[in-house]
């Protein structure tokens, strides 16, 4: 018979069993909460000590009511998308909410000294801050650290220079005599591979400026410890897709280390009426580089994508570059990067591209004319412009009245056959592009441009914007006075001498510098296919 004892010591032990796991449970239950909100606490606390990575956002924005709508950061107490500004000079920067921008604590733009890569953007501008500032935050939103910055114009006025030079990681650089002096002596300035763009007026000679300015920017990018350099202009903005993130630094990170140079295809705007003042926040439509689309979409609506204008884009079509800081790079043209001991090795982006705001405004046909001298003619714009839809806009500007100019600008420029607008985007030749917009809008929300603009005009004491005034004003004085820049028939026969003292014949010959050029034409598809 059983022994009846030998069962009695495991009834308290399975009741022990079962109170010991209750009790194990009701204390996680307990902690788990209490773990979550010490981590938001953490995180809250970490977002407040201000800016130190703002490109590990993994989202895309959407304009608030598209099915793929997603907040995004620094906007979650603003009831809506604001909507389109229409500024008409810095002082519209100004005219914003208050902070409420998380990621742009006190706006230091503070990025970590350990944030790899480090990239910099160099361009030569003559805009006014209402350009420049949102511009240059966007690209520091998806990771450019370093802006070098050749100003001529307004952006050379005392008052936007103070401004710029408040903003940590940028280097202005006056155009001066003592720059056109050095850049004389340059290396680039008695090679061959750029001559054919010297002694021409308007955008030939913009494209040699853009080019001496690129070779000191890679000397300056390379003390500054630079990875990457960037040539854009400031009518242009990095539309970083494909990378894991919406930020140029991470896809910049995932190229290979033995790529030298990254190429952005350009996407075109694609304005949609006749009044747009601020094209950052106002436009949302692109069209798409041939790089991007397949050869029988674009060949087979080419001439429905032209409507009638000399090519595919209005203005360029080979896109911007990334060049890797090395020995011996040098620029090759605005749009290109080489080096001088070897073939650059190159990639070509599928998804990324550069965004060109081209002729977004009605005034930007006033503006090419006004800044341009050539004579109104077929064969005396080829002078100045390296394409063909530049040189038909310049002569409309120059000859046609203002009815007529905005007439012609609804016929070759405005977008405004919905038909046509629905039938391209269902091919892929049309694009909407929201993110920079929302970027854009959401910086300008948030107060900082209004926030660096007063921060500025009170980090300066009196005397010392007055000097800056004075130092500023003796600046472009003497830039009045100096040398020609290379224009036809100014001094052409002395500059062809200095050159040749400093022997231009014995320097090594070199493949001519890459111009802007167009997209491929319905002549050039059977190349294509071959």
């Amino acid at each position: 018979m059983p022994n009846p004892h030998l069962h009695t010591p495991l009834r308290p032990s399975s009741a022990s069993s079962n109170q010991s796991f209750t009790s194990r449970l009701i204390l996680l239950l307990t902690l788990l909460p209490l773990s979550l909100a010490a981590l938001a606490f953490a995180l809250q606390w970490r977002g407040d000590r201000g800016l130190a990575d703002p490109t590990t956002i993994n989202t895309r924005w959407a304009p608030q009511g598209s099915h793929n709508h997603e907040i995004f950061p620094g906007m979650e107490t603003s009831p809506s998308i604001p909507k389109p500004h229409h500024p008409s000079d810095c002082f519209s920067l100004a005219r914003s909410g208050s902070p409420s921008f998380p990621y742009f604590r006190d706006w230091k733009f503070d990025f970590e000294a350990n944030l790899r890569p480090k990239i910099c953007i160099t361009t030569s501008t003559s805009a006014g801050l209402d350009q420049i500032l949102p511009w240059m935050l966007y690209h520091k939103v998806i990771g450019v650290t370093t802006f070098f910055l050749f100003v001529e114009g307004k952006a050379a006025s005392p008052s936007v220079i103070k401004v710029l030079e408040s903003i940590p990681g940028v280097k202005v650089i006056l155009r001066t005599r003592e720059l056109e002096e050095q850049q004389a002596k340059s290396r680039i300035w008695n090679e061959t591979w750029l001559s054919s763009f010297f002694y021409k007026p308007c955008n030939y000679e913009l494209f040699v400026k853009q080019s001496l300015n690129m070779e000191m920017a890679i000397v300056m990018a390379r003390d500054a410890g630079i990875d990457w350099i960037l040539h854009l202009d400031t009518d242009e903005l990095i539309h970083p897709a494909g990378s894991s993130e919406y930020s140029l630094r991470q896809l910049l990170l995932d190229v290979p280390g033995n790529v030298d140079m990254v190429i952005f295809p350009n996407y075109e705007s694609s304005v949609e009426r006749d009044d747009v003042k601020d094209p950052f926040t106002e436009v949302s439509m692109f069209k798409k580089n041939y790089d991007h689309l397949p050869k029988d979409t674009y060949f087979g609506m080419y001439k429905e994508s032209t409507r009638g204008n000399p090519n595919y884009f209005l203005t360029y079509g080979n896109g911007k570059s990334v060049a890797r800081i090395q020995d011996h790079l040098r620029p090759n043209g605005a749009h290109r990067w080489h080096n001088y001991m070897k073939t650059p090795n190159e990639v070509k982006l599928e998804e990324a591209s550069v965004l060109h705001y081209t002729y977004a405004k009605f005034s930007d046909l006033t503006s090419r004319r006004d800044r341009c001298g050539c004579k109104p003619t077929k064969e005396d714009v080829k002078r100045c412009f390296m394409l063909e839809f530049d040189r038909a806009a310049f002569i409309i500007a120059s000859t046609a009245t203002e009815e007529e100019m905005l007439n012609w600008y609804h016929e070759h420029v405005v977008w405004g056959d919905k038909d046509l607008k629905l039938k391209l985007l269902r091919k892929g030749i049309l694009t909407r592009i929201y993110s920079p917009m929302v970027i854009i809008q959401a910086l300008r929300e948030s107060g900082v441009f209004s926030s660096i603009i007063a921060s500025a005009q009170t980090t300066i004491s009196k005397d010392k914007f007055l000097a800056s005034i004075d130092k500023s004003n003796s600046s472009r004085a003497v830039a009045s006075e100096s040398l020609p820049s290379r224009k036809m028939g100014r001094n052409r026969e002395n500059q062809a001498a200095a050159r040749k003292v400093l022997g231009l014949e014995d320097t090594i010959s070199y493949e001519a510098a890459v111009p802007p050029l167009p997209s491929p034409g319905v002549d050039d598809e059977f190349l294509m296919l071959v």
